[in-house]
């Protein structure tokens, strides 16, 4: 396995038009089926193992499904919460977008919680243990907060500001420390995967192919670089401080569960 330190170097050196030439060979147009943005069934493609997605920490990303969420288009309501990964600056530039759309004040657990995986909950349901990455919020459906449907289209109400990872799904690049979302690839052009999406296949313009490459190449080299200083900024004894609390280690260093800095000694 090549150091992040390379891997970096590898994505700064991806180009943009063979990366989009991969892309078209694939082919993609999003459907606006949600599929994306939704909670899913522990044995549908890509979905987490039973147990590992549920999200069982605070409000925003509660495991607890309403009634509401029973046989909603057409999946049963025991499902594993929707898991974007988003980067620290990426969760302060959706919540100022949503509080322009909305007029509201949105804090830090509005938009993000600790990436569940590797997670434990105390007795009160709050979140234990450390983790490296944030997720989207989710509602009680498990589908991320800022997704809403009509008339069987999905959108996204901060699309403008959506985060890397939901710019370039279904794609990603094959480099290590990169995230490969929605399980194993269903396709693959270079070191281009596409991963599961009913939007595989179709045609594609240039532009909105190279778009799309231009993002995904930035997305690689955005994670290497959080990997990297998170890594680098590493610090065992915040779990200490943290009073049994859980911590997510991001780029920016620990930051307790509504994203509150750890502070050193």
């Amino acid at each position: 396995m090549e150091s992040l330190e390379a891997e970096l170097a590898a994505a700064r050196d991806l180009d943009v038009a063979e990366l989009a030439d991969a892309i078209e060979s694939i082919g993609f147009e999003c459907t606006r089926c949600g599929g994306c943005c939704t909670g899913y069934a522990p044995d549908e493609p890509g979905g987490a193992p039973a147990g590992e997605g549920a999200d069982e920490t605070d409000g925003a990303g509660s495991g607890e499904r309403g009634s509401e969420c029973h046989d909603r288009d057409g999946k049963d309501a025991d499902r594993e919460p929707h898991t974007a990964t988003v980067f620290p600056d990426e969760v302060r530039r959706v919540a100022d977008a949503a509080e322009e759309m909305s007029g509201e004040a949105y804090d830090w657990r509005d938009v993000a919680r600790p990436m569940p995986f590797g997670l434990d909950a105390d007795a009160d349901g709050e979140p234990v243990g450390e983790t490296f990455e944030w997720a989207l919020a989710t509602d009680d459906c498990g589908d991320c907060t800022f997704y809403e449907e009509s008339d069987g289209q999905g959108a996204c109400t901060v699309h403008d500001a959506r985060p890397l990872i939901c710019r370039t799904y279904p794609f990603s690049v094959a480099l290590d420390g990169t995230s490969q979302p929605m399980g194993e690839a269903v396709d693959e052009a270079g070191v281009v995967r596409a991963h599961e999406c009913e939007g595989l296949g179709r045609d594609i313009s240039r532009e909105d192919a190279e778009e799309l490459a231009a993002a995904l190449k930035e997305r690689a080299v955005r994670e290497l670089e959080e990997a990297i200083g998170v890594r680098d900024g590493y610090d065992p004894a915040a779990r200490e401080r943290a009073d049994g609390d859980a911590v997510v280690f991001d780029s920016e260093g620990p930051k307790a569960a509504d994203g509150t800095p750890i502070g050193g000694e």
